[in-house]
């Protein structure tokens, strides 16, 4: 029984600088560092690493992970996005004439990843028909800031990329300012814990990139203590996710609530 109370953190081989940092704020607060899943077995698990691998331990470890729903980033006001953006499938997308940003809502599809693409021809030929994927008009943005929010505040965040090159530093006062606009229009549509990225657009003016899930995010120049807040609510015992959060679970977790 006493094994049963242990708290852990499982990491997912092999270790980002990201999980190295979570792990080190987890060591100080008494939490088991783990990197084999058979030892978390029977023990309060908390998740930090890659969906597929998520998707296969769930189960077997009776993780409850969130994520937002793949028609957030569709749902945002436009005057917080500057852009229109549709959730489709890629049958749909394939009659595309225009210029387009395309991509799957959450998890990364080596088949089709995250770009600009001239026109429907351009899109991959190897994938489902019904693959859903986010379709929107093309900005550009100078500079792009992580938030991860926990209750609907941020807790901690990092601008990631100027002129889309890595180029982590602390968030800044308008990325602050407008996180606290995005915040108070959508967070009742997204899980707790989750991660949301903003932009600062080339012509001037804000808008919200993407939400994601925290448990696969990494945290660049933010405070790594408060990123694992965030992490350890989104990514962790399936018992203890709140009424609340539960339209967000993954369906991998929701499936695991259901087994008799």
């Amino acid at each position: 029984m006493e094994a049963r109370t242990v708290r852990t953190l499982l990491l997912n081989p092999p270790r980002t600088s990201t999980a190295e940092l979570l792990a080190q704020a987890a060591a100080w607060r008494g939490y088991e560092v783990l990197a084999h899943a058979g030892r978390a077995e029977g023990r309060e698990t908390h998740w930090y690493g890659g969906p597929l691998a998520a998707d296969a331990l769930a189960g077997r470890l009776g993780l409850g992970l969130l994520e937002p729903a793949d028609e957030w980033l569709a749902t945002v006001p436009h005057p917080l996005l500057r852009r229109a953006v549709r959730l489709t499938t890629l049958a749909e997308a394939r009659s595309l004439q225009e210029r387009a940003f395309v991509k799957p809502p959450s998890a990364k599809i080596d088949l089709l990843p995250a770009a600009v693409y001239e026109d429907a021809s351009a899109l991959p030929a190897g994938l489902d028909a019904l693959t859903p994927v986010l379709v929107s008009g093309v900005v550009e943005f100078a500079a792009e800031y992580r938030l991860f929010v926990l209750d609907g505040e941020v807790a901690a965040g990092s601008r990631y990329a100027v002129h889309g090159r890595p180029d982590p530093a602390p968030l800044d006062a308008g990325a602050r300012a407008f996180a606290r606009e995005v915040l108070a229009a959508t967070a009742g549509g997204l899980p707790s814990a989750v991660c949301v990225d903003v932009g600062r657009l080339v012509g001037g003016g804000w808008a919200v990139v993407e939400a994601n899930m925290p448990w696969f995010a990494h945290c660049y120049a933010a405070e790594p203590d408060r990123v694992l807040d965030v992490v350890m609510r989104a990514a962790g015992p399936l018992a203890r996710v709140g009424e609340r959060d539960l339209p967000f679970l993954r369906a991998t977790a929701a499936r695991v609530g259901d087994t008799p």
